[in-house]
């Protein structure tokens, strides 16, 4: 049996994008024959402690010399030391799902910190998966990886059934999935749906609360500043069937995400059928094609409230996007394909 080592900072349950496309690529490579040793390494990413780095480094001394070892890229940006060591007994699979210091609510000297510290750290992997083609044209022109390091695997899809909508009489059920972090742009959001009020819609935003705390307080409170709070649920993270239920009552996806080095839930949209409003920015454009969507500059406001306003207002527009979502999802890999992408990679390192 082939035998390789999976590197995750925190529970590999955290509920996001980039821990739903390492859970279900470990449940792949299994299927293809792999035994994969999944090492938690401690919380606190991209920002750890010194006991969490003292932690992890006495953990990834566990593993065999000469196993392969894939580590997340929210790890590995900040474990250039940690990576030197390791590469000196085991080939590195660096899995970058967005660079580090792409985050949004960085300084400057933070984001240059943790560009400097990825580009480090990546130089000692063998190989490097990324998300998307977008990715991977920045991880070889930002951080100086060789582009024959570079395979990319796209996050999987699995078939889904065409959404329903809402059927709420003449209320359109608008649904945003993502985490509430300042890269997700809420706050961009709320102020667009601010300037549609005499608009019928109600909104649903699904996503972890709990990973920027101020992040969170801010939306709750600018819900509350505009008057929405009768027209905005904030749910919190939810389970993987209650999010479908969200998506079949669904009638327009939208995300005003500041970037994205792939964007799960826009794909997660497509395959269900819906419209999509979303950013110009990372993998988006190259997931979204514009027969299935509405992308506009990140940060503006006003051009995602003029988004919103054609596909709330015109019932054409969104009969025809999502006749192009549904287009569009036909082309998405399967998860099975994806992860046979990703086992080249682990079988091309030296």
């Amino acid at each position: 049996m082939k035998r390789a080592a999976f590197v995750v900072p925190g529970s590999l349950e955290t509920p996001t994008g980039g821990y739903a496309y390492d859970r279900r690529m470990i449940c792949e490579l299994e299927r293809l024959g792999w035994h994969i040793d999944v090492h938690d390494i401690g919380e606190g990413f991209p920002w750890p402690s010194p006991a969490t780095l003292s932690a992890a480094r006495t953990r990834l001394a566990t593993v065999g010399p000469g196993r392969p070892v894939v580590v997340d890229g929210l790890a590995l940006g900040v474990l250039p030391d940690i990576a030197s060591e390791l590469a000196r007994r085991n080939s590195l699979l660096g899995l970058v799902h967005h660079p580090l210091a792409l985050e949004s609510g960085l300084s400057a000297d933070q984001s240059e910190l943790l560009r400097r510290s990825e580009r480090t750290a990546l130089a000692f992997a063998r190989g490097v998966v990324v998300t998307s083609p977008a990715t991977a044209r920045i991880v070889a022109s930002d951080y100086s990886v060789p582009t024959d390091r570079i395979t990319v695997a796209l996050p999987g899809n699995d078939p889904s059934p065409r959404a329903r909508g809402s059927r709420d009489l003449g209320v359109p059920h608008l649904l945003s999935v993502g985490a509430v972090v300042p890269r997700k742009g809420f706050d961009v959001l709320v102020a667009a749906l601010a300037t549609l009020i005499g608009l019928p819609w109600r909104l649903t935003i699904a996503g972890d609360l709990t990973r920027d705390a101020a992040c969170a307080a801010k939306l709750q409170s600018e819900i509350a500043r505009h008057g929405l709070a009768g027209r905005i649920a904030v749910l919190g993270a939810v389970p993987s069937e209650q999010l479908a239920t969200l998506y079949d009552s669904a009638d327009v996806f939208v995300l005003a995400s500041h970037f994205e080095g792939y964007g799960m839930a826009f794909s997660e949209a497509l395959a269900h059928g819906l419209p999509v409003i979303g950013t110009s920015v990372g993998a988006i454009a190259e997931t979204v094609p514009d027969e299935a969507g509405l992308l506009v500059a990140p940060g503006s406001s006003a051009q995602l409230a003029e988004a919103l306003h054609r596909v709330l207002t015109d019932s054409g527009l969104r009969l025809r996007l999502e006749e192009g979502a549904l287009a569009a999802a036909r082309h998405l890999p399967s998860w099975a394909e994806s992860a046979a992408i990703f086992e080249s990679a682990l079988e091309a390192l030296p």
